[in-house]
């Protein structure tokens, strides 16, 4: 099957597969306490500073979740904007694990801004509401944007300076660093992040994700909340090895890289398609877009893709580290085809 449907479609590359055969020899320490997992977090403590705490989860959304609890407590709220991977695509995982409310806000490009959170500080002090206390931010943005490193900054400043916290969901983050040109920590933890959801398997993994909090500061108990949360993996090695592979020469970069250049391949040839109509700045390994309605069915048929918004027949196309130029080729080809015959 040929898809752009999503990264997470893709499969895993050959140097995360053999780091995890090479691990599968002998027995290790479980629940962590191997030297492959200390080997994992010492590599993070490189990229991201020495300071932060790495924790390794099994899938994005509870990075997201267990981080998230991490900072809050039921009478809290979380901001983020509607289309938020918590708001939209975790099936109120947020909202139980943590007993937060989501305060959403409806923006047309997927970033927050201070004037569009600024309202609700109105409730802070009064018992009758919820009290914010994290915001949270995607990067790279459910819709394909980004956040510049000011931005960022802005939202941290503005966080600390309203007792609250910035919490980041960096599913794509190695696609943000590729298209930044810009080291992870340049715009995460030097910006004021507080926590980071650090994805890897859109980006070549099988599985695993870290959640990384700033300092120890924020995660004092955070083993337990782990725990609770059944994410504390016993063969624990075989999340940390692939990560180990991942961080090594820059070869979450390099997939990144790659996965960005296929999806601007992808917009070029669609610049010379006048039906195309990109709807949104793609600046990673995204791209949004309408189409005629005759043509989605069947060009889904043959590459199958997430149609995003039914009512004004934007699609959602997604590269991955696998994608080829051939696959772009044939795609763009067979859309040209399709509207000759509408």
């Amino acid at each position: 099957m040929k898809s752009f449907a999503s990264d997470n479609y893709s499969g895993v590359h050959p140097q995360i597969l053999k780091a995890i055969s090479d691990v599968n020899a002998d027995h290790a320490a479980a629940y962590g306490s191997d030297v492959y997992t200390e080997k994992a977090i010492q590599q993070f403590k490189q990229l991201l500073g020495e300071s932060v705490e790495v924790y390794f989860t099994f899938i994005g959304t509870a990075a997201n979740v267990l981080g998230l609890k991490a900072l809050t407590q039921p009478h809290h709220a979380v901001i983020c904007t509607d289309t938020a991977h918590i708001n939209v695509d975790e099936c109120g995982a947020p909202e139980r694990f943590t007993g937060c409310k989501l305060l959403t806000v409806s923006t047309v490009d997927g970033k927050l801004r201070i004037a569009d959170i600024e309202k609700f500080q109105s409730s802070v002090g009064n018992e009758h509401h919820v009290q914010p206390k994290v915001i949270s931010i995607s990067q790279t943005t459910e819709l394909g944007t980004l956040y510049t490193p000011d931005e960022i900054k802005a939202l941290a400043d503005y966080a600390h300076s309203h007792n609250m916290y910035l919490q980041m969901d960096g599913a794509r983050i190695a696609n943000a660093a590729a298209a930044l040109n810009m080291p992870i920590k340049s715009f995460t933890f030097d910006c004021g992040v507080d926590v980071l959801s650090f994805g890897g398997t859109k980006n070549g993994m099988m599985y695993g994700e870290a959640i990384v909090f700033a300092n120890a500061s924020l995660c004092e108990n955070f083993k337990y909340i782990r725990k609770q949360g059944m994410q504390l993996a016993s063969k624990m090695r075989y999340i940390s090895a692939q990560f180990s592979a991942y961080l090594s020469d820059d070869l979450y970069l390099k997939t990144a890289h790659h996965a960005n250049a296929m999806a601007q391949l992808l917009v070029e040839k669609l610049n010379d398609i006048p039906e195309v109509e990109i709807t949104q700045k793609s600046t990673a390994n995204g791209i949004f877009a309408k189409l005629p309605k005759e043509i989605i069915k069947p060009l889904q048929d043959e590459y199958f893709f997430y149609e995003w918004n039914e009512q004004n027949h934007e699609v959602r196309w997604m590269c991955s580290w696998d994608t080829t130029e051939t696959e772009i080729e044939n795609f763009t080809a067979l859309i040209k085809k399709l509207l000759k015959t509408a």
